[in-house]
């Protein structure tokens, strides 16, 4: 079969100066793609930012393949940051085609130790960093009839972990987004999905130590690359990716236990059939869930 390439696509992947994003970058960018390179250029918690190094460096990069991109500094936190990363690939390449929101940083803190200033800025670019620049390139994709979105989530947010309650919530929230997207973009050849990344990255390093040779960026790129393809052939669904292995996340809903009358004590006596995973369902909108309650109050 043949390769996979973008020739004439033009994607903006956030974050790219460096870790997942630079992989991404590259990757799209050695298979025909032309990439806005975004990356504020700050430090691991967000601070600090206003450098070009990060980024223009990884467009030297992408030259020295043969390839083209630009570099650009807008903060995806803000709405106007958002438009101008947006505006930054019209004006370069007159379209745009892919957005990969890979843009985040880390403000890790135990719950009892949490605060304001500690949860607004993971939510603002984690978060409304996605929704800003999606937003921005959402009317280019409805004009055009197609669409590629990915989002980076995690399992911080699919499974929790110890304090990162501010993350764990922004990465959640991106899947709810995620799926939104793709039941809104379906009809406009919009496709949206997310990965869950395991990588060794200056914002794991910590988390990984010994990790960096088994759990590389580009162990994870090929997923989003091909989530970020024409020919993908999913949308609103989540992938787990690190080290070589690719699996898929999904919210399943069991059968769970039926009465219209029931009582606390009911819920008591049956709590072991409501947790029950036989014959789960793995549903693609709200419908679903309403066709089985429906299906099963009859």
């Amino acid at each position: 079969m043949a390769d996979l390439g973008f020739d004439g696509k033009v994607a903006i992947v956030t974050g790219a100066g460096g870790g997942l994003g630079r992989s991404h970058a590259l990757e799209l960018a050695r298979r025909g793609a032309r990439v806005v390179v975004n990356d504020l250029g700050g430090s691991i918690d967000g601070s600090g930012g206003g450098s070009d190094g990060p980024a223009a460096q990884v467009v030297k990069e992408i030259e020295a393949l043969g390839g083209e991109a630009v570099a650009n500094l807008d903060s995806v936190a803000s709405a106007e940051g958002g438009a101008a990363i947006v505006a930054n690939a019209i004006d370069a390449f007159g379209r745009i085609d892919i957005v990969v929101n890979n843009a985040g940083i880390l403000r890790d803190k135990a719950f009892h130790n949490m605060t304001p200033d500690l949860v607004d800025p993971v939510i603002d670019v984690h978060l409304k960093g996605a929704f800003n620049v999606a937003r921005a390139a959402w009317t280019h994709f409805r004009e055009q009839n197609y669409g590629r979105v990915v989002n980076t989530s995690s399992n911080s947010g699919l499974l929790g972990n110890f304090g990162q309650s501010n993350y764990g919530a922004a990465k959640m929230g991106l899947v709810g987004f995620t799926k939104v997207l793709a039941i809104e973009g379906a009809k406009y050849g919009i496709k949206a999905n997310a990965i869950a990344p395991v990588a060794f990255t200056r914002m794991t390093a910590d988390l990984m130590p010994g990790l960096e040779d088994k759990l590389k960026p580009e162990y994870v790129t090929p997923v989003v690359v091909f989530l970020a393809h024409e020919d993908c052939p999913v949308t609103g669904e989540i992938y787990s990716a690190g080290g070589g292995v690719v699996a898929r996340y999904f919210v399943g809903l069991t059968p769970g236990y039926v009465n219209p009358g029931h009582t606390v004590e009911d819920i008591r006596d049956n709590f072991d059939q409501i947790r029950d995973e036989t014959g789960y369902i793995v549903g693609s909108s709200n419908a679903d869930e309403l066709r089985k309650l429906f299906k099963q109050l009859k």
